[in-house]
């Protein structure tokens, strides 16, 4: 016994598997079933009509099927009781005619009586005559039948009915026959015997004909109403398909418009409401392809403006490039107003050069013909290479460059090129925002994708400052001086980059709390990406009001806005930041004005 124990958990178990991948079908089946019923006008069009007709050929077959067995019930209950009266009738002037006065004489004319109320019906019927009990007669005859099952049939109630009643009185019964149950009615009335006493006499009327008449004409309606139904499906279907067909040829056409091709149009027949809906579809898409062509042309031009531009005034910026590196060069030998111009037009110089570099970059984007350097790098390097150039500019502000990496290698697919301009970007605007405060990496992997967050402590950003940090020539602060050179380009390039990659460059922001940048890219080329590996909202800046941030790539809301107090701070942080530059900006033109007039009292001596 002992060894057939383990079998029953194992039995159990299989069957316990066996319902669950049951139920797990039978809900996969029922989400398709439901899926195909909601994505299809006419399948629900045709589900609602052979429902709704089904429902009321219901409700009318089952009025007709019930009125009709009424009727026919009726009917013949009233004849059944028409020829029970006349039989009863029949029956007592026999008994009151007869001159019978022995028991033998008696009983013979009970038996006489019977077979001849057997054979006097318009239709089948048997015949039961039976001594009312509590009777004392000198002469005692017994009831005669002629079905002895008949007898059983008679149920107690009846009887005491009869017996206790003048006239007729009836029942319902199911009569048993060869060929099953058939319907019938029992029929009693009292009838009195000479020198025998009082005595009840039965008839079973069979109902077997009116059944079978109720269940063709049940059957007659049910073919009817089949055809009927199979009618209306139809008449739906054809008209529920002149009514869809069109909407779905709609349909058609603005998916394949939608993916790119403008040539497609509706077929136009006819003069009714689904033609003009056809022709005002076709006025509208040719409306929209006349627009749309319009402003790809003028795309395209704005792009190739930008891109002769750029390369056209290169000639020009090489020509000013050298006169300007040779007054740089013999700056020294100049006066101090004209060695500080010199400085400033080698700076403004650099600029316009990486200006011109940018609009290159984004023309190709815009044109589609940027392209990546795929290959398998640990990103680790690629942010230390980042770093290291940062370190400098990092060092000037008075800022703290911190990393945190894993130990392992977080090695991806990437173009390190642009990923290390994209960190590059990030750390050059972290650092410029920081106002001295520390700017930390960070660095993290998982299954699916690699992210790196850039974190600074500096004024932050507004919820709607978040939203437009990406685009072109964007900047926060109008009055905020661009003390790195930045072209206003470099965060729109860096979000192409990691689109580029098939990844997300998002912000976040808190005016007075600093912001955080975060790049994800997938580990491997066609990853879709569905979360990154680092956290957009920092850890120490959790609050109950939620991150500001830019919206992410799926378009989902952002967080909620920090309270009031969050926002009087910072405002008095831009405010005291902004008065700090003014400031500055006084003290080199009162610098450059001192200059001026020495260089003037020096051409007077």
């Amino acid at each position: 016994m002992s060894g057939d124990q383990p079998a029953a958990p194992r039995t159990m178990h299989r069957v316990v598997r066996t319902w669950r991948l049951f139920g797990v079908r039978l809900r996969r089946r029922w989400r398709r079933l439901t899926h195909a019923w909601r994505a299809s006008l006419q399948l629900r069009m045709l589900t609602l009509t052979l429902a709704g007709g089904l429902a009321a050929l219901a409700v009318l077959g089952g009025y007709l099927s019930v009125s009709v067995r009424d009727g026919l019930f009726t009917q013949r209950i009233d004849q059944v009781l028409a020829e029970s009266s006349r039989a009863a009738a029949q029956a007592q002037e026999t008994f009151d005619a007869s001159t019978a006065t022995t028991s033998p004489e008696v009983q013979q004319l009970l038996n006489d009586t019977v077979r001849g109320l057997r054979a006097g019906g318009s239709g089948e019927r048997e015949v039961a005559v039976l001594r009312t009990p509590g009777q004392r007669q000198a002469i005692l005859v017994t009831g005669n039948s002629t079905d002895s099952a008949m007898v059983e049939l008679v149920s107690t109630e009846l009887r005491a009915d009869t017996a206790e009643a003048d006239g007729q009185r009836w029942q319902s019964v199911g009569w048993p026959t060869e060929d099953g149950i058939e319907p019938a009615v029992m029929v009693g009335q009292a009838v009195t015997v000479p020198a025998a006493g009082s005595y009840e006499l039965y008839l079973l009327y069979s109902l077997q004909a009116e059944q079978e008449q109720l269940s063709f004409l049940q059957g007659v309606l049910a073919i009817g109403a089949t055809v009927l139904v199979a009618i209306l499906v139809g008449m739906t279907w054809f008209v529920t398909r002149q009514a869809v067909r069109p909407v779905q040829q709609a349909a058609e056409t603005a998916e394949q418009i939608a993916d790119g091709d403008l040539t497609r149009r509706m077929q136009v027949r006819g003069e009714d409401e689904m033609a003009r809906l056809g022709r005002s579809f076709n006025a509208m898409t040719d409306t929209l392809q006349e627009q749309i062509l319009r402003m790809e042309h003028l795309s395209a031009m704005q792009r190739r403006f930008v891109s002769d531009v750029s390369h056209e005034l290169r000639t020009p910026l090489t020509t000013v490039r050298m006169a300007g590196t040779m007054l740089y060069d013999s700056r020294d030998e100049l006066d101090p107003v004209l060695r500080r111009s010199a400085e400033l037009m080698q700076t403004q110089l650099d600029r316009f050069e990486d200006l011109l570099a940018d609009l290159l970059e984004i023309s190709r984007f815009d044109a589609g013909a940027a392209m990546l350097d795929v290959e398998a790098r640990d990103l680790r390097d690629v942010v230390s290479a980042a770093v290291d150039q940062a370190v400098p500019l990092a060092e000037r502000k008075g800022s703290w460059l911190s990393v945190v990496q894993p130990e392992k290698p977080t090695v991806a697919d990437i173009d390190p090129r642009r990923v290390e301009r994209v960190l590059r970007n990030l750390l050059v605007n972290a650092i410029e925002h920081a106002d001295g405060t520390d700017v930390q990496v960070t660095v993290a992997m998982d299954g699916r994708a690699v992210a790196v967050t850039v974190r600074d402590h500096g004024i932050g950003m507004t919820r709607d400052e978040a939203d437009h940090v990406f685009d072109r020539f964007w900047r926060a602060d109008p009055a905020r001086a661009r003390t790195t050179g930045g072209t206003g380009l470099g965060l729109a390039i860096s979000l192409e980059d990691a689109h580029l990659h098939g990844g997300w460059l998002e912000a976040w922001g808190r005016p007075g709390h600093g912001a955080c940048f975060r790049l994800t890219l997938p580990l491997r080329a066609g990853i879709a990406l569905t979360g990154s590996p680092l956290p957009l909202q920092p850890e120490d800046d959790l609050s109950e009001e939620g991150p500001l941030e830019a919206l992410p790539p799926d378009g989902s809301d952002p967080a909620a806005l920090p309270d009031l107090p969050a926002v009087t701070g910072s405002l008095e942080i831009v405010e005291r930041a902004r008065a700090a530059q003014a400031v500055r900006d006084a003290q080199i033109r009162a610098e450059a004005a001192a200059e001026r007039a020495a260089h003037q009292k020096g051409s007077d001596r």
